[in-house]
């Protein structure tokens, strides 16, 4: 066999080694979510069978009726997309803002300020509960929808993301337009906010998602059933001895719909944001 003959087949084996891997993965990755559609359709019985079965006996919609009976779904299926809708809207103005300021403006401590912001990563979620909790406690909206999104109108990563998104725009947009007697607000309202669409679709996916998903602060600050998101919600779907796992997958099956459809329309822009987060301009 020639040099390049070997050369070939050596190629050839190491795409066929990491295709082999990559088909594993996915098969890893979306493996849970298929039995999660399949136990849906399952009756009560199928899902204590031992061995397990994958693919259900008949389509069975007893877990899908029993969720909408047991919960005010919705309720609760409005107060998420509520929730997320001001989550997403709050985050694109404020931290938007912010981010323009640290790419665009010069003022004194910039660099300090930002790194002050991101410092915030580095701290545990868990750690910021009680303090939020005795502030909406002092502001007297715990139990109720505001408490869910307030804290989360603003983000550091968002900050941070977005920012990449303005320092990769040229500087010579910014001169051109305070040569015609552009303000900065007008700047980053109409010249600056509409080039990084990518970047706003990457916030809107990231930040729906996290906001959609939500389960920890949700079940701290809220108690009422009608006051609840679908997280929070759908756990206490489970019983203290048993629990109807085709009525608990009907529910889990409901509440992530929406998000993957969300994220087929909008893929192509979320790609371009993640990818964008590395420029620095």
């Amino acid at each position: 066999m020639s040099r390049r003959g070997k050369m070939k087949k050596k190629t050839t084996t190491k795409y066929l080694f990491v295709h082999i891997v990559l088909i594993a993965g996915t098969l890893l990755t979306v493996f849970p979510f298929l039995w999660m559609i399949f136990t849906s359709f399952k009756g009560i019985g199928e899902t204590m069978r031992i061995p397990p079965t994958i693919l259900p006996e008949s389509l069975k919609l007893d877990g899908y009726k029993g969720v909408l009976e047991a919960l005010p779904f919705a309720r609760v299926y409005l107060n998420t997309i509520i929730v997320t809708v001001i989550t997403v809207l709050g985050q694109i103005l404020f931290c938007s803002m912010a981010a323009f300021a640290f790419a665009r403006l010069r003022f004194r401590g910039k660099n300090l300020i930002f790194i002050i912001i991101l410092s915030v990563l580095m701290v545990p979620s868990q750690m910021f509960i009680m303090p939020q909790y005795l502030i909406m406690q002092k502001l007297g909206v715990l139990d109720s929808l505001p408490a869910l999104f307030i804290q989360n109108l603003c983000s550091a990563f968002t900050v941070f993301l977005l920012r990449q998104f303005f320092m990769s725009l040229p500087k010579e947009l910014e001169e051109a337009a305070i040569v015609d007697g552009c303000g900065f607000f007008r700047i980053y309202a109409q010249i600056m906010l509409p080039l990084i669409k990518p970047g706003i679709v990457a916030v809107v996916i990231f930040t729906g998602k996290s906001a959609w998903n939500s389960f920890m602060w949700p079940m701290i600050a809220n108690t009422s059933p009608d006051k609840m998101i679908l997280a929070p919600a759908l756990a206490t779907l489970q019983g203290q001895f048993t629990t109807n796992y085709p009525m608990q997958m009907s529910g889990a099956v409901m509440s992530v719909v929406p998000v993957i459809v969300m994220f087929f329309i909008f893929q192509k822009q979320f790609i371009e944001g993640v990818a964008h987060t590395g420029v620095k301009g």
